[in-house]
């Protein structure tokens, strides 16, 4: 498949891109390597392979779900700026 000057307009104007005059030959010529590659890919035989949602087939390692908080406060709050206790202390946003 090859597209004409007529289509890369057509296809930029979808897109919502403003292309100038002198780019539309560019443009043809990358957007027919493009489909070329496409083409290229569709011609591999892949009958027999399932399809892939991810890199590997495999389960993923599960942790428990405990709640904690951290069990180190002090850490945490090193860099406030101000706290109470072990909490931040922010100004009042409300009157």
């Amino acid at each position: 498949m090859s597209l004409d000057p007529a289509t890369v307009r057509r296809i930029a104007t979808l897109a919502r891109i403003h292309v100038e005059e002198a780019d539309i030959p560019r443009l043809q010529a990358e957007l027919n390597g493009i489909l070329g590659w496409i083409q290229q890919l569709n011609e591999v035989n892949v009958d027999g392979i399932e399809p892939l949602t991810g890199a590997a087939n495999m389960a993923l390692k599960m942790r428990e779900d405990i709640v904690t908080d951290g069990g180190y406060p002090d850490k945490i709050l090193s860099n406030a700026p101000d706290r109470a206790g072990d909490f931040y202390a922010v100004p009042k946003v409300v009157e």
